[in-house]
């Protein structure tokens, strides 16, 4: 009878693999809509695009809007996007670390309220805040106002390279206190009081065990702020002049004054291109940060 209901029965491990398999029909069934929204929305728009930047206006395949994209006042709009975004995370990186770095020695009730501060102004309109910023640094503006005994002032801080770095900044600042915070809350701060009853200096304990255990960190937050700059249009296009126009801006004009989709899709693969090196090297940054732990805990 043992052996007839044994022969009979289904087995544990059969059993397990159709519970497997009926998990398995019913994971995928459910992976069907978001699978199919992102071909739809995003995979298939990309490849279009990168379609069209090859396509010439008879139909052949060509090279020729990539190599007019990179050269001439096109190369130069990339090389001005690529010096704006860079000098908008180094200031977004120095500002987000003296405040993050504060913030991480406040107790939990009051880091608490001080990230709602820091995170609360994101989520206004950038386009109010980018008017609320040219209300600020006008020539009749409270900054220029505030600055009225220095001399040379009024200062000319809208429509140049200042105002833009300064609106990007104000903008990339919360992405990056929020990742140096997280870093700078894991520090084990027991480490820098053994250095320090080891008789190290404060610059010591800052530059030879602080720095090295958040460096992750500021990488990470800096290539973030770099790659997001890089595609920011609004505040580039209302406090910049003509000679802070960024590849978003170049592309708006080619598409709506200039009706030249093939180039407008040209430059916006090689800004793809460009994001997806800054996520690459980020995601290189992050693994060699977790190895380095591994190794330090080990």
């Amino acid at each position: 009878m043992a052996a007839t209901l044994t022969a009979t029965g289904p087995t544990p491990a059969r059993s397990r693999k159709l519970l497997a398999s009926r998990r398995t029909r019913v994971g995928i069934l459910y992976a069907l809509p978001v699978v199919v929204y992102l071909l739809v929305l995003f995979v298939y728009p990309i490849f279009s695009t990168l379609f069209l930047s090859l396509k010439n206006t008879d139909g052949s395949l060509t090279l020729h809007w990539y190599a007019d994209a990179l050269t001439g006042i096109n190369l130069s709009v990339l090389f001005t996007t690529l010096r704006i975004s860079a000098e908008t995370a180094l200031f977004s990186l120095l500002f987000g670390f003296i405040l993050a770095n504060a913030i991480s020695r406040l107790k939990p009730l009051w880091a608490g309220v001080a990230m709602l501060i820091v995170v609360v102004p994101h989520f206004i309109s950038a386009l109010v805040r980018t008017y609320g910023w040219i209300i600020l640094l006008g020539d009749k503006g409270l900054v220029n106002e505030t600055l009225g005994w220095v001399p040379g002032a009024p200062f000319q801080l809208l429509y140049n390279e200042i105002g833009v770095v300064i609106g990007t900044t104000s903008v990339m600042l919360p992405y990056t206190v929020l990742l140096l915070y997280g870093v700078m809350r894991g520090v084990d701060r027991r480490l820098l009081a053994a250095a320090a009853s080891m008789g190290a200096g404060r610059v010591t304990i800052f530059r030879r065990v602080y720095l090295p255990l958040v460096a992750p960190g500021l990488a990470s937050a800096g290539l973030l702020s770099f790659i997001l700059s890089l595609g920011y249009y609004i505040t580039p296009a209302l406090m910049g002049g003509p000679n802070q126009t960024m590849i978003a801006s170049l592309i708006n004009q080619q598409v709506m004054k200039q009706n030249q989709w093939n180039g407008a899709a040209a430059e916006g693969v090689i800004l793809l291109l460009l994001t997806f090196a800054g996520l690459l090297l980020v995601r290189l940054i992050t693994s060699l940060g977790a190895s380095r732990k591994k190794r330090s805990a080990s």
